[in-house]
């Protein structure tokens, strides 16, 4: 017995000299299986004096540099974990690989790193135009001075010569580069092809610290995005192919927040298209479309209930928090004490534990971006803006339900006195303007289209009344 023992001791011994002798500093390379559209994701992990620091790339969503908050290799354990964007991955050592978890949101995926360059795997997209383009494209940078930080974009006009109309694409919330790529589609590609092609010059830039913009994004809110909206508008007025008197901004999902916030500070603005544009405030806009995703992704009635009552809680306390430790603190103890009951340990993603979920649930929550997000209440700026508005929805969207939306945002410039305003619900179409079945997220990736050429022609054509 005594030689059993020492022996299993020996054998424990060795493998924790194994794991900690091990270097894993350097690139790990993963792929995370979204469904219909893979997604190559890499570590970079430094050691430091006090143990280790990393960075997360999305290369597919041309991200790179992403601020890791929390990195820890302890036994054969790494976690690291993105507080801005809710990201949380948990995996094991072993073989000189990573295999673990991911969760970002509701979603939980199995992802293994290994130090394997991963190619990239192509989704057929047949919407995506194909060079040499009909019209002229130029890649261009400008500052925000009031932020210290360089954007770079590119821009695309009818012709190099003339006066042309220009609109700036404003991409929707978490990293996004100028063609907003997600799950493989890049739909900002697709409307400023089809824009430019009808005679509407276009700009579309990287958020602040994606891409080759500088900045930094995880500590950035919606008011940071709107600075940066105006400095790509006070760049087109220094190009003298534009026509300054009639710019626009288009706007997609938390974009389509941002556009009123800029035209209702700046008489630049001629006129703003949102897309799927929220027109009810942040905290009651992610309650409603929790429940409305749970139940497309078939989750039972009894768990919607109980998830929709801890999610409103966590918005009211985070709404109510007056700094974010405190809010911290307090949603973990209100978590830690919610996870001893068993109705919401149903709640819990497979192979997650009670810690890691309140975790997860702690990073998404408590961040400036969310705080401002949750209390924010879009009437109240679009009360203040007076040029032409198309608000635009897909039927089946999730994310940013249209009818109440639509209505909201049609309510609050209509009561003000705005007079310039057409709101239209296109049939069939998801967040993504797609032609979709359920309107759920795990269906992006799955549909060849990008975006609606229904959706495009009305949105072109609309532009072209403004600019005549």
């Amino acid at each position: 017995m005594k030689k059993l023992r020492a022996l299993i001791t020996i054998i424990t011994l060795s493998l924790s000299l194994t794991a900690f002798g091990q270097d894993i500093t350097g690139q790990w390379n993963g792929l995370l299986h979204i469904p219909g559209s893979p997604l190559r994701l890499a570590i970079n992990i430094t050691k430091t004096a006090n143990g280790f620091t990393s960075t997360l790339d999305s290369p597919d969503q041309g991200a790179f540099g992403i601020p890791v908050d929390a990195t820890s290799f302890e036994n054969t354990t790494l976690k690291i974990t993105v507080a801005n964007l809710g990201i949380q991955y948990t995996g094991e050592f072993a073989d000189d690989t990573f295999k673990g978890i991911f969760i970002q949101g509701g979603m939980s995926l199995p992802l293994e790193f290994s130090r394997d360059k991963i190619d990239k795997t192509t989704a057929n997209r047949p919407q995506e135009p194909k060079k040499p383009y009909p019209y002229y494209t130029e890649d261009v940078s400008f500052q925000n001075i009031e932020a210290n930080i360089t954007l770079a974009g590119t821009l695309t006009m009818p012709k190099k010569v003339g006066k042309h109309p220009v609109v700036v694409l404003i991409t929707g919330s978490g990293p996004q580069d100028r063609n907003e790529e997600i799950v493989g589609h890049r739909p900002f590609l697709i409307i400023s092809d089809y824009l430019t092609r009808n005679g509407i010059g276009v700009l579309r830039f990287d958020d602040r610290g994606i891409g080759q913009s500088t900045g930094d994004f995880a500590s950035a809110t919606s008011i940071d995005f709107a600075s940066d909206v105006r400095s790509a508008v006070a760049f087109l007025k220094t190009r003298n192919e534009i026509d300054v008197t009639k710019i626009g901004l288009v706007g997609h999902s938390e974009g389509g927040m941002i556009a009123p916030m800029v035209a209702a500070e700046s008489k630049d603005i001629d006129f703003i298209v949102l897309l799927a544009g929220p027109g009810i405030s942040g905290g009651k806009l992610l309650s409603l479309q929790g429940r409305l995703i749970e139940k497309a992704s078939g989750i039972s009635e009894a768990k919607i209930k109980k998830s929709g009552e801890i999610r409103d809680k966590m918005i009211a306390m985070t709404i109510a928090s007056e700094d974010l430790q405190t809010l911290k603190d307090d949603l973990r103890t209100y978590l830690k004490e919610e996870f001893q009951n068993t109705a919401s340990k149903t709640l819990l993603p497979q192979g997650i534990s009670d810690e890691q979920f309140i975790s997860m649930q702690i990073d998404f929550m408590a961040t400036p971006w969310m705080v401002y997000f949750l209390r924010h209440d879009p009437a109240l700026v679009l009360a203040k803006v007076d040029c032409a508005v198309l608000a635009v929805n897909g039927e089946k969207d999730l994310q940013v339900p249209p009818k109440e939306n639509l209505m909201a945002i049609d309510y609050a410039l209509k009561k003000h006195g705005n007079r310039k305003v057409t709101v239209v619900e296109f049939p069939n179409l998801n967040h993504l303007f797609q032609e979709c079945e359920t309107g759920a997220p795990s269906e992006y990736g799955t549909i060849e289209e990008t975006f609606s050429p229904v959706a495009l022609e009305e949105i072109a054509n609309w532009i072209l009344k403004q600019v005549q």
